[in-house]
């Protein structure tokens, strides 16, 4: 249902990076001040109503998680100049760069009191990261794993249902599932547990995502290239 010749084990990778969405999701939503750092239509939504003068809507938060997924978009599109010609590679490299990315904002989040300005910059750090790694899917190519927006995929449910192949529609609802366990799990942390506990997950997942992509791009295999 998620492994093939083409995609090799970037679908399986794809899926942690979206349980790894659904936490940060979590985390930028719960403790940052109603702000998304992964999906941009419903940040630019926030901004709206923060600009509207909405209570409980923070500006800075969703003008730095704005700025801050541009500026990860633009730095994946550099990557994708270095890397592009090989998937294994280019996730390897885009992973490491969201493992030191969250590590630093764990960091941060433990060390630096909580304020209005720290919650700023943790937006801004969390959705360079998204941005990175939405590139990075984009390139990727593996049908209905964006990792990061679930709307396409949703639609695809239900508009392919009666005709769309079995391996399709479980991969879609696969997505689905583990974006929502992702966020579930990192509310519970976020409500239950100290913050950095949930951007430790993140790092976790992360983590195994660059160590497999490491170790399977060590070698040539039919995937590391697009068709």
């Amino acid at each position: 249902m998620v492994r093939s010749s083409a995609h090799g084990p970037l679908p399986v990778l794809l899926l942690v990076l979206t349980a790894a969405t659904g936490v940060v999701d979590a985390v930028s939503l719960l403790a940052l001040g109603r702000v998304f750092v992964a999906n941009m239509t419903g940040n630019v939504v926030f901004l709206g109503m923060a600009l509207a003068g909405a209570p409980g809507f923070s500006l800075a938060a969703s003008v730095a998680a704005l700025a801050g997924f541009l500026l990860g978009s633009f730095a994946g599109g550099g990557v994708l100049r270095r890397r592009g010609g090989h998937r294994g590679r280019l996730l390897r490299d885009v992973g490491a760069a969201e493992l030191v990315l969250v590590a630093a904002a764990l960091v941060l989040t433990a060390t630096v009191p909580a304020g209005a300005v720290v919650m700023a910059v943790l937006a801004a750090v969390l959705a360079i990261v998204m941005g990175l790694q939405n590139t990075a899917a984009r390139h990727l190519a593996v049908p209905d794993l964006t990792t990061t927006v679930l709307t396409m995929t949703l639609t695809g449910i239900a508009a392919d249902s009666r005709g769309g192949g079995r391996a399709t529609i479980v991969r879609r609802v696969l997505a689905v599932c583990t974006m929502f366990a992702g966020a579930f799990v990192g509310a519970l942390l976020v409500v239950h547990a100290p913050l950095e506990w949930a951007l430790a997950l993140v790092v976790l997942l992360l983590g195994v995502v660059v160590l497999v992509a490491s170790l399977r791009s060590r070698h040539t295999e039919q995937w590391h290239h697009r068709l």
